[in-house]
């Protein structure tokens, strides 16, 4: 079965380029492109697809407001799309619901890497640059309000669910995490399932976020 994917970016040369490359590939199918937030949303409730490669900055809607309306309303995943490794808004982007993001000189091969990942239900947290995003912008934010800090947070999970929790956001994967506690890869999916869950998160990103928030790691722990 085919990963189905929409494309919305304003610069038409960058996205008829990434459809034309998605397109190349037997299990991707490109069922839509969009020029600006308010025609990816609707090309999503129009197509259903599992990604959405959303740029952060287009006319009309831009594409944070659209990435809210889109992981609100569908079970979509979103990629954000920009064209600098720090933008402003990939902080907000990755609240509202976003699975992670990507540079637009993005190689070809991680492009389609990337749609794969994220439609299989995992999140764009192996770059070094989303672990430092989150890591020095989650340090701001505790150290500009501590009192939002909730450690109370976490005691719904068990010593092992906490333990996975830790590991992922350090950026493992799940078979690097079966690994170090020395369990079934099966177990790890069943830990990383049951923090969501009892979280309310959507995804891996929000949990590693929310393990930046509690101080269950902290920004620069190997």
């Amino acid at each position: 079965m085919s990963v189905r994917v929409v494309v919305a970016d304003d610069q038409e040369l960058v996205r008829s380029g990434f459809s034309m490359i998605l397109e190349a590939q037997p299990d991707i199918e490109v069922v839509a492109e969009a020029g600006d937030g308010a025609e990816a949303v609707a090309a999503v409730e129009a197509h259903t697809p599992d990604v959405l490669l959303l740029d952060i900055r287009m006319p009309v809607m831009d594409g944070l407001e659209a990435a809210r309306r889109v992981c609100a309303r569908s079970d979509c995943k979103v990629v954000m799309l920009t064209t600098f490794d720090l933008d402003e808004y990939v902080y907000e982007a990755l609240y509202a619901g976003a699975s992670g993001f990507l540079l637009k000189d993005v190689r070809r091969d991680d492009l389609v890497h990337a749609v794969r990942v994220v439609a299989a239900g995992d999140s764009l947290l192996a770059p070094a640059v989303t672990r430092r995003l989150v890591a020095d912008i989650v340090r701001c934010r505790r150290e500009a309000a501590a009192s939002d800090v909730t450690p109370r947070r976490l005691e719904v999970l068990t010593a092992r669910e906490v333990e996975t929790l830790r590991l992922l956001a350090r950026g493992l994967s799940n078979s690097e995490i079966a690994t170090t506690l020395f369990v079934s890869e099966h177990t790890v999916k069943t830990h990383v399932s049951n923090v969501l869950s009892k979280l309310a998160l959507r995804d891996r990103v929000q949990a590693v976020i929310c393990a930046y928030e509690t101080g269950l790691v902290a920004p620069g722990s190997p």
